[in-house]
């Protein structure tokens, strides 16, 4: 069997779910390959890169101009179905679409008149909307009854930001055609919580099987492990609080943790893993910034290191890094009523509720729990 998956990269948690897979399937023996477009360059004949930087960039500019990510990159995307009609695939697993690098309409075409198994994960809601990835924070329900029929979209300033203002009801009018051209009993859609389930359930993918599958932490890469990161970070004696993100969004939680950091005595530090070099210089001098890592040895021993970790975020479908987190063994504070709340172990878990001032509140009940012990 020839297993085939697609994803716009090949770092952060969909990356390293794609190739956690890819090394899994490969030790079963299967003839597995995996592409992407953004992240490092591949090492052999079963991995494949799909279009260039330029390519990235230009499809970027393109949704700036018009709202229409998932539309541009065709050279790129007719490059990939040639690849994929000599691999002649079995199985097409579709992890994240947009990204700025495959062309949906085109991918999909090949997928309908294929006599392949299509598998897609989905890592967010941006497949059954008009424009964006989340809607949680904006309250917007328009995704059910067609983005545009009720009013304006809410978020054209978020990610996938577009000055374009009149794209989303197109871009809601394809993708359902589009993403429900495949016969049913050739898609399935896997999704990683029951609160994504239950979006799924009310959208126009309604007619396909959905199956709930929690996102696996590799066991062997995330354990609690011992390192020398307090002393080399200096802040040995206080009660650690960690997040984890790429990117560091709103969404994400930055200004959460911007706010902690100012409220927050010296008996806390504050480390946040996935800052940028730009983010970085305008970050409050107590926060402890690092970049990205690709190395789940290193991730496991910040999170090891931390006494809190802490996931503001109200726009996850899963989140692997309070699952991460919790299998090196420290405790998460995440927020009520999230996909975060269903992942988390409630032995290491706490809940804050949607308001800033909650979420203080808890982290410092935390640490006076901590104390206690």
């Amino acid at each position: 069997m020839k297993y085939v998956q697609i994803n716009a990269f090949s770092y952060g948690s969909t990356g390293r779910l794609m190739l956690q897979r890819h090394a899994h399937l490969t030790d079963k023996g299967v003839e597995s390959y995996v592409c992407w477009a953004r992240g490092r360059e591949t090492t052999n004949e079963h991995e494949y890169k799909i279009g260039t930087k330029a390519d990235v960039y230009t499809h970027a500019l393109y949704t700036r101009v018009t709202d229409r990510v998932g539309f541009g990159s065709k050279r790129a995307t007719v490059k990939l179905i040639q690849w994929l009609d000599n691999l002649k695939p079995d199985v097409v697993h579709l992890h994240v679409l947009h990204g700025y690098y495959i062309n949906i309409e085109i991918l999909f075409d090949w997928l309908k008149k294929e006599k392949c198994q299509v598998i897609w994960t989905l890592h967010d809601c941006w497949s059954f909307t008009g424009h964006c990835a989340h809607f949680i924070r904006a309250n917007c329900s328009q995704w059910k009854s067609g983005c545009g029929e009720e009013g304006d979209c809410p978020q054209l300033e978020e990610y996938p930001k577009t000055y374009c203002r009149s794209g989303y009801r197109q871009n809601y009018i394809d993708k359902r055609r589009i993403f429900t051209s495949v016969p049913y009993e050739r898609m399935t859609l896997v999704v990683p919580s029951h609160w994504l389930e239950n979006k799924v359930r009310e959208s126009f993918l309604r007619k396909y099987m959905v199956r709930v599958e929690p996102n696996e932490v590799d066991a062997s890469q995330f354990k609690f492990t011992q390192s020398d990161f307090r002393q080399k970070n200096g802040i040995e004696g206080t009660y650690m609080v960690l997040g984890v993100a790429s990117p560091w969004t709103r969404q994400k939680g930055l200004y959460d943790f911007i706010r902690l950091a100012q409220d927050l005595d010296e008996g806390y530090s504050i480390v946040m893993v996935g800052i940028t070099p730009r983010q970085r210089r305008r970050m409050p001098g107590r926060i402890h910034c690092l970049q990205r890592t690709n190395s789940a040895r290193e991730l496991a021993e910040i999170y090891s290191a931390a006494d809190l970790f802490v996931n503001p975020s109200l726009e996850e479908t899963f989140s692997m890094t309070v699952a991460e987190a919790q299998a090196c063994g420290t405790a998460v504070l995440v927020r009520k009523g999230t996909a975060c709340e269903e992942v988390a172990n409630p032995q290491l878990c706490h809940v804050a509720e949607w308001s800033y001032e909650s979420l203080l509140k808890c982290v410092r009940q935390c640490k006076e729990l901590s104390t206690k012990r």
